[in-house]
């Protein structure tokens, strides 16, 4: 039994959920977004609920009962709070900016790294160390969020790169005379 797919997810008030055969619609004070379920699973709303139910006891069935649960109650949260990323900066001359949809980076190239930020996300820098990404769609902010950490990975030495907030990076000892 799954237990994360046994709990129906709540549709709060000033949120609108429609069920249309395998595909949610969820529609808030931030967007709307829409998932697609797979056969292996059957989506019921009733009294301001959506419930997940497997098809069967195969493995598969349960398996995509508890992520389609997962991707439902993502979806509730995201038009309602949304999804946060924050990124750190850390490095001698390493500065963020964001001009329009652009956001420029100086990360110790011999140039400066151009991010184009995709429609869906909003990126702010309220420092030049400080990153911020913000959109409904927790994927998406992932993505975005992990493209940007790409560009420099925080390296064990001293700690130099981009880095999420939360994170922590396992210090090495350099070498010795």
């Amino acid at each position: 039994m799954s237990r994360i797919g046994k709990k129906p997810v709540s549709v709060p008030s000033g949120v609108t959920a429609t069920v249309s055969g395998q595909t949610v619609e969820v529609k808030g004070p931030k967007g709307a977004l829409s998932f697609t379920a797979t056969d292996d699973v059957t989506l019921t709303l009733d009294e301001g609920q959506v419930s997940v139910k497997p098809r069967g006891t195969s493995k598969r069935a349960r398996q995509q009962w508890g992520m389609a649960r997962s991707m439902v109650a993502n979806l509730v949260e995201g038009v309602t709070k949304g999804f946060r990323k924050e990124l750190e900066i850390n490095g001698v001359g390493y500065r963020a900016a964001v001009q329009g949809s652009i956001l420029k980076l100086q990360l110790g190239y011999s140039h400066e790294v151009n991010f184009d930020v995709p429609k869906g996300v909003t990126v702010t820098t309220p420092k030049q160390t400080e990153i911020i990404i913000e959109g409904i769609d927790p994927q998406l902010v992932g993505q975005v969020a992990a493209n940007i950490r790409e560009w420099r990975r925080p390296e064990p030495y001293k700690g130099k790169g981009i880095k999420y907030k939360d994170e922590y990076i396992f210090r090495k000892e350099g070498k010795k005379k």
